[in-house]
């Protein structure tokens, strides 16, 4: 039932207190946002669709999100790339002799006796296009193709975003320069849509460059403007107060400047009652319909993953697919045209304060009653101002750019993936990038083959290590589990490597929450807890980089659910890397298992703890405790009954066997370690190629610099289990050689 309707679950953990002031503004300020962004829809989809109808297919498309969708922050409505695909649709019943598709509005035109029937038949075609697409998102849903998602790595799905933020900025030059031109479609369009902006450009409009810096300007300062509310970070809306402002001014003061009104002039209806779609062109459009499908729908996969990533949640693709196919279904009954993730909507309500889908259900509420009690009113705001909003929020997902460097050092297989992803999209289009994307994707993961992992245990009176589902006489040692991977470590596999380790160890992995998050990154700020419930500053510094996150979730013995988490490592920035090492090598203790104290029926006062010690230096490696240190720095707890054995304390991974690991992979390996950290698990990876740990490996952002350090690890099997021996007791070393 949660999996079909995840909005039960949200409602039923929904904190008022802390989450409603945030999901206000944010519904709010995305709602203000959606109705001139609707209203120059027929701008860049060349196709003058009702604004009424446009309002209520977003609307019925939101609620209908919110019941099926599983991405917190997704706000869904049109997007202009996945509209301006009509245009090859339209091409089919273009009206007014095809000037609109090409980008001509001219009013005097559409006083033609024949313009109604092709209007009318035009907006058939488009209703009929969104209900394919609609119809073709349910089964691929429904056949579980969303598992295509599973096999894309990070890089070309940020590759993909950034070409998708790169062809938005486009798209609103026409609004910030104030000119019109005429659109393309297909390969190439892109380069061929800036040249017509180049010759169009001594026609620039002064008023709307000024409005738009000005915009911009106004964003920039608020980035220095910080608000917590009950210890929770809300951006400051300034978004809502740049459009009512300028909508208030322009509608006192004429400005020289281009707005909607001009569009909605030319809209021959306000409303159009809903009808089913004219299914006698369905063999016309159904080749534009699976390109409109594939490229709306991995959007929308695309941008909740890297969404839900930021805020240590999954998306389920499968479910996301049914969602946004039932919108395109019900929209195009409104003879409205395709929905899909709303880019800047979404990041605005991201930014804004939004945790829940219940700020996208404001925002549709908002934008419809705007709509339709005071449409008029935003018909002056100038479409420059926008232009600002839409630009400032989409312009940190062309940040991956500047990362290509480091990942080309880190990993050249996904930096190779990233430039194709990136390239084909610009010169071919989101279409054809899409289907390159996939199938690179699909090719570099062919090369690395799925993961098996063996436990291993010690063949008697040799040093030599086998399965232990080969040899019946395999001796495994106590508290020590030896894993070996026999393949290259991917995004694909590292997943199902971390799965196994937990299953041996018999632990369940628990998401941390997000006040625990919280405070991974603000323990300093603990004590202002009982001070102010909300506290506004403003702080004009650069901004901070992004942090570094050792773990999202902690691991749990399957027989201990209640276990505390109290000793979270502390995230910090990537300026503090020495810092962060030292914090989490103090505040992780290895502690004898409590569960074998609890099957044996005693209890003890104290919990024996014994803390790492410290580094002086980045290079320097927490070692293993020897035996006489153990025992000169704590009083062991006694075990009555051998068979008693403490539980793990130490995981072995033998990677001998593996000759690559890609960036993302690095990235969860450096999850798991630290987690397992956490609960009192040391980890210990030996027989390091030297293909897989180079000297791009050892920066600050890769596995061993962050809790696991390089020199400890170039070792053997049998170095490391002799030295992890030194964390039992010693009066158990008899009873495993």
């Amino acid at each position: 039932m949660l999996t079909i309707f995840p909005f039960l679950e949200w409602m039923c953990m929904y904190r008022l207190k802390d989450w409603l002031l945030g999901d206000l503004l944010a519904g709010i300020s995305v709602g203000l946002v959606q109705v001139p962004q609707g209203l120059t829809l027929s701008l860049l989809a060349r196709q003058l669709i009702p604004p009424l109808n446009i309002a209520y297919a977003a609307f019925c498309s939101s609620v209908i999100y919110v019941i099926f969708g599983s991405c917190h922050q997704m706000s869904i409505g049109s997007f202009f790339l996945v509209s301006a695909l009509l245009i090859n649709v339209l091409k089919i019943s273009p009206f007014n002799n095809g000037h609109l598709v090409m980008g001509s509005f001219l009013k005097d035109e559409f006083s033609a006796p024949s313009y109604l029937m092709g209007y009318n038949k035009s907006l058939s075609v488009v209703a009929t296009t969104t209900f394919l697409t609609g119809i073709i998102q349910l089964i691929m849903g429904v056949l579980g193709l969303g598992f295509i998602a599973t096999y894309l790595p990070e890089s070309a799905m940020s590759a993909y975003l950034a070409a998708v933020a790169l062809h938005i900025m486009l798209s609103q030059l026409t609004c910030i320069f104030g000119i019109m031109i005429s659109f393309h479609a297909g390969p190439i369009s892109f380069f061929y849509d800036i040249i017509n902006y180049c010759v169009a450009l001594p026609k620039a409009n002064s008023t709307s460059i000024l409005l738009f810096l000005t915009v911009v300007v106004a964003l920039r300062i608020n980035k220095c403007i910080r608000i917590s509310f009950n210890q929770y970070p809300i951006e400051f809306p300034m978004e809502l107060f740049l459009i009512i402002g300028f909508t208030v001014i322009a509608n006192k003061i004429t400005m020289a400047t281009e707005t909607s009104q001009t569009l909605i002039d030319m809209i021959p209806y306000s409303f159009l009652f809903p009808v089913t779609p004219d299914f006698s062109v369905l063999p016309k459009i159904i080749l534009q319909a699976i390109s409109l499908s594939l490229v709306s729908s991995f959007l929308l996969i695309f941008l909740g993953k890297k969404i839900a990533s930021l805020h240590n949640y999954s998306v389920n693709s499968n479910q996301d697919l049914i969602a946004i196919g039932l919108c395109n279904v019900v929209s195009s009954f409104f003879r409205s045209c395709v929905f899909t993730g709303a880019v800047a909507r979404t990041i605005i309500q991201d930014k804004s304060g939004g945790r829940q889908q219940f700020a996208s259900l404001v925002g549709a509420g908002v934008m419809l009653l705007l709509m339709v009690k005071m449409g008029h009113f935003f018909y002056a705001l100038p479409n420059a101002v926008l232009a600002g909003i839409i630009l400032s929020n989409v312009v940190p997902y062309l940040e991956t750019i500047s990362n290509l460097p480091s990942l080309w050092r880190q990993d050249q297989y996904d930096c190779a993936l990233w430039m194709m992803t990136f390239s084909s999209s610009i010169f071919l289009g989101l279409d054809i990038g899409l289907i390159i994307s996939v199938v690179s994707a699909f090719f570099i993961t062919s090369v690395h083959h799925t993961a098996k992992i063996l436990l291993l245990g010690q063949i008697p009176n040799t040093n030599i290590y086998r399965s232990v589902n080969d040899y019946r006489e395999i001796i495994t040692i106590p508290g020590v589990k030896i894993f070996q991977c026999c393949s290259s470590i991917t995004f694909v596999n590292v997943y199902y490597l971390k799965h196994k380790l937990l299953k041996e160890v018999g632990m369940v992995r628990v998401p941390l929450k997000e006040e625990e998050i919280f405070s991974l990154f603000n323990s300093s700020d603990t004590s202002l807890q009982g001070e102010k419930i909300c506290r506004c500053f403003c702080n004009c510094d650069d901004l901070e980089p992004l942090p570094r996150i050792l773990y999202t979730e902690r691991f749990e013995n399957k027989l201990d659910p209640d276990a505390s988490s109290v000793n979270l490592i502390h995230c910090s920035h990537f300026e503090s890397v020495n810092t962060s090492q030292t914090a989490s090598e103090d505040q992780v203790p290895y502690t004898v298992s409590s569960m074998s104290q609890k099957n044996q029926g005693q209890q003890y006062e104290e919990v024996e703890k014994v803390w790492l010690p410290n580094n002086s230096s980045r290079n320097s490696s927490p070692g293993l405790p020897d035996v006489a240190e153990s025992q000169g720095r704590r009083s062991l707890i006694p075990y009555s009954d051998g068979s008693l054995l403490p539980s793990v304390h130490t995981i072995i991974l033998d990677f001998s066997m593996v000759h690559y690991v890609d960036s993302q992979g690095l990235v969860v390996l450096r999850q798991i370690c630290n987690a397992f950290r956490n609960a009192n698990i040391l980890i210990l990876i030996a027989g390091t190629s030297f293909l897989t740990v180079t000297p791009t490996t050892c920066r600050p952002s890769s596995l061993f610099c962050t809790g696991i350090t390089l020199p400890d690890h170039i070792t053997k099997c049998q170095q490391l289990s002799l030295n992890s021996l030194s964390r039992l007791p010693s009066f158990h070393l008899q009873h495993i050689f």
